[in-house]
């Protein structure tokens, strides 16, 4: 039989005892009753997000939801009970009297320090326990008496409680800073990429390199690109260290990059799949399903890679700089292309014949170039960034493993 574990396996130096194993209603007070204030900011179900408190109304409390009734106190925790899978809590640490939230929340007055009830109930062996006790299933949920019968470990000594919730709430400070930089930067870009691509009616852009002037040319994609090819019709097996096979779902939906968390090599002769082999410069389509219109610009850093059945490749001809054309593919003027062109009676899709009608704007090729190198420049500040992000959130969890019972 395993031995019960009473101690976390790693802690503060000068702390060495047993934690105690209690009920969650034993360190905290359960939705603690007021009067609410007759006018408030009500913070609902779909205010926070993660640990963060990212919206929230006035209400008058003749006129509010029922739903209104528990008025924070500064330290207070509130939890989602709903879909607690989420880890949609907050610690209410503002000194306003005015913030009233859903009963979609269970309230918690900690007795002891705030950040480290915080830390533990975001912890995943606390949110096995809670979905243990949860009931439905479209929309799991906790009541609060469930919630707080709940077993938990914590410290004898307040003073480790304290060092453990100051240190987690250092890397949450991290993580937020790391956050908004990716999304100033994410901003940056979304903003660049529908200025410095002519709009619909001009043949200029908005901004532009000063040593540029002229009008850009309208051209088709058919005309740009030597073929579109459809990929391999080939199942995905183990990856055998070489050769990578990239299907619709290997491409990151967020910064549209080849996924390399779970490699699959294609299950068929290669020696007779040169022309299914990606080069330098070569652009990928999705031609069909929810994802239609997803696109992947090949790095040769990305290795020796194989393209799936169900997208499309473009060989962008050398006359035309292949940066340049895959950023015109994140353009609002894009999506709207897709959404326009995908529309099916089943499942959307788009085949080569309609992507090489997609329209695109194209200046000299130095000037594609220039402006290639910039989206480039700024892809990779955006690639760092969330590395970085996903480095301090990976560090967090193993931490919260380590460092809770």
């Amino acid at each position: 039989m395993t031995e019960k574990k009473t101690k976390p396996d790693i802690r503060f130096k000068g702390f060495d005892g047993d934690w105690d194993e209690c009920e969650l209603e034993t360190i905290v007070e359960f939705n603690p009753k007021s009067e609410l204030p007759e006018i408030f900011e009500y913070v609902d179900l779909e205010s926070v997000v993660g640990t963060e408190m990212i919206t929230h109304r006035e209400e008058r409390k003749v006129s509010a939801p029922s739903r209104a009734q528990r008025l924070a106190k500064k330290g207070d925790l509130f939890y989602q009970t709903v879909r607690p899978y989420q880890k949609n809590n907050y610690l209410f640490e503002k000194s306003f009297n005015n913030y009233v939230f859903s009963t979609g929340y269970a309230q918690m007055r900690p007795l002891g320090d705030g950040y480290f009830l915080l830390c533990l109930v975001q912890n995943d062996k606390f949110i096995k326990s809670v979905l243990n006790r949860c009931t439905g299933t479209s929309y799991p949920s906790i009541n609060s008496t469930d919630l707080a019968r709940i077993q938990v470990n914590v410290p004898v000594e307040l003073d480790e409680q304290t060092q453990t919730g100051n240190y987690f709430q250092h890397i949450d400070t991290l993580i937020t800073l790391h956050q908004r930089k990716y999304d100033k930067l994410t901003t940056l870009k979304t903003a660049m990429l529908e200025k410095m691509f002519p709009k619909s009616g001009s043949d200029v852009p908005e901004i532009r390199f000063k040593e540029f002037t002229g009008g850009w040319k309208e051209q088709k994609l058919g005309e740009i690109a030597d073929n579109l090819d459809y990929g391999l019709n080939a199942a995905a097996i183990k990856f055998d260290g070489i050769n990578k096979y990239i299907r619709i779902t290997d491409i990151d939906d967020e910064n549209n990059e080849f996924k390399t968390d779970a490699l699959t090599s294609p299950d068929t002769n290669l020696s007779n799949a040169g022309d299914f082999r990606l080069k330098e410069g070569d652009l990928l389509f999705a031609r069909t399903g929810a994802s239609v219109g997803k696109t992947y610009f090949y790095k040769i850093s990305d290795g020796v890679v194989f393209f799936a059945g169900f997208l499309i490749r473009a060989r962008i001809k050398p006359e035309y700089d292949p940066v340049f054309i895959f950023q015109n593919t994140l353009t609002n003027k894009y999506k709207s292309f897709i959404r326009f062109t995908s529309q099916r009676s089943g499942q959307p899709g788009v085949n080569a014949q309609e992507y090489s009608s997609f329209e695109i704007f194209t200046p000299i090729l130095s000037e594609q170039a220039k402006i290639g190198a910039f989206f480039k420049q700024l892809d990779n500040l955006l690639s760092f960034q969330k590395k970085e992000l996903e480095k301090l959130k990976t560090m967090k969890k193993a931490l919260l493993e380590k460092m809770f019972v």
